[in-house]
C-alpha cells in the first residue's frame, strides 16, 4: 500500500510529466505567442505602462523558467532512471543468453559423445554380423562336411551288408 507521501511523489512526477510534455507542444508555441503578443498591446492601448508589463512579464517569464527547469530535470531523473532500469535488464538478459550458449555447447558436446556412441554400437553391430554371418558359414560348411561323411558311411554299410 502507498503512502500519502509516495501518492504525492506520483502525483507531482504526472505533474511534471504533462508539464513538459505541454511545453514541447504546438499548442505552448501558439498560447505563448499569445500571451506575448497581448502583453505587448497592453501598453499601446494603454491599459497598463509598458514598464509594468515588462516587470509583470520579466517576472511570469522568470517563473515559468524555474519551474519549467525543475519540471525538465525531474523528467530528465525519471528518464535516467528508467535507463539504468533497462541496462539492468539488458545486462540480465546478456546473462541469460551467455548461459544458453553454453548450455547449447554442452548439447553440442553431448550430441557428439552420442553420435560416436552411435557410430560404434552400429560398427558392433556390423562386426557382430559379419561373424555371426561367418560363423554361419562355417556351421553351413560343417554340416555339409557331415552329410557327406554320412553319405560315405551309409555307402559303406550297404557294401559291407551285402557281402
Amino acid at each position: 500500500m502507498m503512502t500519502a507521501r509516495e501518492e504525492r511523489k506520483i502525483k507531482l512526477e504526472r505533474v511534471a510529466d504533462l508539464a513538459t510534455r505541454w511545453i514541447g507542444s504546438i499548442s505552448s508555441l501558439i498560447f505563448h505567442s499569445f500571451f506575448f503578443i497581448i502583453a505587448f498591446l497592453l501598453p499601446g492601448m494603454g491599459i497598463v505602462s509598458f514598464e509594468r508589463m515588462l516587470l509583470v512579464l520579466t517576472t511570469v517569464v522568470s517563473l515559468e523558467a524555474i519551474y519549467l527547469a525543475i519540471f525538465i530535470q525531474m523528467s530528465v531523473n525519471k528518464n535516467s532512471e528508467d535507463i539504468e532500469i533497462i541496462q539492468e535488464n539488458v545486462e540480465e538478459i546478456q546473462e541469460d543468453v551467455e548461459e544458453i550458449q553454453e548450455d547449447i555447447e554442452e548439447i553440442e558436446e553431448n550430441i557428439d559423445e552420442i553420435q560416436k556412441d552411435v557410430d560404434e554400437i552400429q560398427e558392433d553391430i556390423e562386426s557382430d554380423t559379419e561373424e555371426e554371418e561367418l560363423i554361419e558359414k562355417q556351421e553351413t560348411q560343417t554340416l555339409a562336411n557331415i552329410q557327406n561323411i554320412l553319405l560315405k558311411l551309409q555307402e559303406e554299410i550297404e557294401i559291407l551288408k551285402r557281402k
